[in-house]
């Protein structure tokens, strides 16, 4: 069992940063009954109708809504957005393993990420170049739940993590929207944790992530702080992944992969003050390595 006292400082890079759920039965929920909303094609239409005015007046400087939540041990944070790319082509990419883990693998503190069938095994350490041996490992199954002309609705889950945290849980969901040449997203996570991942965020957020904040505008500090703070930004962290990756499928395939990274980093920079963490070379030469350390990858 873990010491959560010796192990707070590798634990630092994990739950706060990564607590991936994500990545996400990632059913989380932004209000009382918000996911049983969208978790049909009509419910996510009404959804779209409802948030349009919010998305077209967005303060993200795209048309994206981001809520979050804590109650007792689980933290979750939601995304609506629309994106340029078409649905179609949403839905033939986002059923694919292999495309989870780019998009997955474009998040800074993802080391790695490996397929067989729907389960992925994702390595998760520090923003820096880590050794593999180092990182954490935690296993996603991917459940396909809908893929229809007109919904789309996939769920990445892992019942364990490091540290005593458990039950990450992400889920997307899309509908076409203006003739099906534009997507809209729900994207949600979230995950629980136990007394040793408590320890730890709470150290971390007393020192290392004490000036960190997330999108939530606060009277107090200008924007949330703490435990919700730091699921915004990896919410948001996620969505600008699935983004940059669909965005990347109209380059050729040998350019995509280039693409996507400028693309993620690109739109974290819109948001210095929550997202930077690394300078742009430093970010793209890591990602490159260990992308090249993929079986099967670059030499």
């Amino acid at each position: 069992m873990a010491n959560p006292t010796t192990d707070l400082k590798p634990l630092r890079a994990w739950p706060v940063r990564w607590a991936a759920c994500m990545v996400m039965a990632l059913a989380c929920t932004t209000a009382p009954g918000a996911e049983a909303e969208a978790d049909t094609a009509a419910g996510l239409r009404e959804r779209h109708a409802r948030l349009a005015p919010e998305l077209a007046r967005s303060p993200f400087q795209r048309p994206l809504q981001l809520h979050s939540s804590e109650a007792g041990d689980q933290l979750q944070g939601s995304i609506d957005a629309i994106v340029e790319q078409p649905f179609a082509q949403a839905r033939e990419h986002l059923q694919q393993p292999a495309a989870w883990c780019e998009i997955l693998m474009l998040h800074i503190n993802t080391k790695q990420c490996t397929h067989s069938g729907n389960s992925l095994l994702v390595h998760v350490g520090r923003k820096h170049d880590q050794p593999l041996k180092d990182a954490y490992r935690v296993a996603f199954m991917l459940q396909p739940v809908a893929a229809s002309t007109e919904h789309l609705d996939m769920r990445l889950s892992a019942n364990d993590g490091p540290f005593s945290t458990r039950d990450y849980r992400i889920q997307l969901q899309a509908i076409p929207i203006a003739g099906g040449s534009k997507t809209f997203l729900h994207l949600a996570y979230s995950y629980r944790y136990g007394l040793a991942a408590k320890l730890a965020l709470q150290s971390y957020l007393a020192t290392l992530g004490a000036g960190k904040v997330g999108f939530t505008p606060d009277g107090k500090s200008g924007f949330i702080g703490g435990v919700r703070g730091a699921v915004e930004r990896n919410t948001m962290r996620y969505y600008l992944a699935v983004d940059a990756y669909l965005a990347s499928l109209s380059a050729p395939p040998a350019q995509q992969r280039a693409q996507r990274l400028d693309a993620w980093f690109t739109a974290t920079e819109q948001y210095p003050r929550q997202l930077h963490e690394v300078e742009r070379d430093a970010y793209l030469s890591m990602k490159q390595a260990e992308f090249r350390r993929l079986p099967g990858g670059p030499g």
